[in-house]
């Protein structure tokens, strides 16, 4: 009876520490993710002299250091050329890639999973593979080097990771939904944007969100199409001639690097429910 009477006692206290080693570890992992943004956020609230010492903690908070690095000559030019960058390169590749993954997903023609795995193939294909003849191309035919537009204008005709991931989404979808709106008289284009779209909704705003922020945080392509006209330079390789000439003001640095972070992270807190719903949707069906 004795030994009865302890299993439960045993079992809570084994649960308890269970509970405890499993958050303990969440919140370790936690603070290895968060305190740098931490760091960064408090250097960029330093003064000059203080961000050079060993304080963490700003005394006074130099908010200064924001506007100043707003009013910096070019950096309004570099937040305005990655959101138009950004902005314009979801919505061609959204608007490119939504037809395209209908196709390979709903009609039946011959090469259709060889044209997937031409899709699929691009994807494993590194860019700097493809670069120098792609810098003549834009250069010599079309002389646009030195604008954003030998970055924006490709992604019109759509993006091999955008097409995988809707199809696979759009698998899940049931083919009843197809065929009665088929017998109500829609054809493919209208069956697509009144009954798929609205359906997938959470793996558009996924790879939505996917596309903005490769953008958004895209170094090699300005630095190769862009880096001889300043005027076209976006933020993120403008941060680093920013680093390069005031290598010594690490208040300021920081600074810059919080202005390029807080979009991004803000647009992710408010779109966070539909980015994880359709991250975890997305791709479990083949």
């Amino acid at each position: 009876m004795t030994t009865s009477a302890a299993q439960p006692a045993l079992y809570r206290r084994r649960a308890l520490l269970e509970w405890v080693a499993l958050h303990s570890f969440a919140v370790g992992l936690a603070l290895l993710f968060v305190l740098p943004f931490v760091f960064v956020v408090l250097t960029a609230l330093m003064s000059d002299q203080q961000s050079l010492t060993r304080d963490l903690w700003p005394h006074p908070f130099a908010w200064r250091n924001l506007v100043d690095v707003w009013h910096t000559p070019g950096f309004p030019t570099w937040w305005r050329n990655t959101l138009v960058y950004a902005g314009c390169g979801t919505a061609l590749t959204l608007l490119s890639s939504l037809p395209v993954a209908y196709a390979l997903a709903y009609f039946r023609f011959r090469g259709r999973n060889v044209a997937m795995m031409v899709v699929i193939a691009t994807m494993m294909l590194p860019p700097q593979v493809s670069i120098i003849p792609l810098y003549l191309v834009w250069a010599q035919d079309f002389h646009l080097t030195g604008t954003l537009w030998p970055l924006i204008i490709p992604l019109a005709f759509g993006d091999a990771f955008t097409i995988f991931l809707l199809r696979q989404f759009m698998l899940t979808v049931p083919r009843a939904y197809l065929e009665a709106a088929r017998i109500d008289g829609c054809g493919e284009f209208r069956t697509m944007v009144s009954v798929v779209i609205p359906m997938i909704r959470p793996a558009i705003a996924a790879v939505g969100l996917f596309q903005f922020f490769y953008c958004w945080n895209d170094y090699f392509g300005p630095q190769i199409y862009a880096s001889e006209n300043p005027a076209a330079w976006t933020l993120s390789y403008g941060l680093q001639t920013f680093k390069s000439a005031r290598h010594t003001d690490w208040n300021l640095t920081m600074a810059a690097t919080v202005l390029v972070m807080a979009p991004v992270l803000i647009l992710f807190f408010l779109a966070q429910r539909a980015f994880i719903e359709g991250v975890t949707l997305t791709g479990v069906k083949g």
